[in-house]
């Protein structure tokens, strides 16, 4: 069963249960070498693809000055890198078109 606001690697896993017909436990297992697979490249650099959903990107942010918003204290930002999700041109006009 779907949770209110958040899709979970359950809510994966049963939705492959229903249409593909794998069983629970190795619907959870695809869900999680699915996931795996994604994290394993962007943890080694590598940038994502999804065709028809979007990309994950990596980024690599430099060092720059940043300011306390309450104080005005000017501190360092340290360089680090970020993760990004950039949706396909499909998955957008899935969402605005509400299906």
């Amino acid at each position: 069963m779907r949770s209110i606001g958040t899709l979970t690697r359950a809510d994966l896993a049963e939705s492959i249960n229903r249409r593909v017909g794998l069983s629970r436990a190795d619907s959870l297992e695809m869900v999680e070498s699915v996931l795996g697979h994604l994290c394993e490249a962007l943890s080694e650099g590598e940038n994502v693809k999804i065709s028809g959903f979007g990309t994950f990107l990596l980024r690599d942010k430099a060092e720059r000055v940043g300011r306390n918003p309450k104080t005005g204290v000017e501190v360092p930002i340290t360089p680090r890198r970020v993760l990004t999700f950039r949706a396909s041109q499909m998955l957008k006009d899935r969402i605005c078109a509400g299906g």
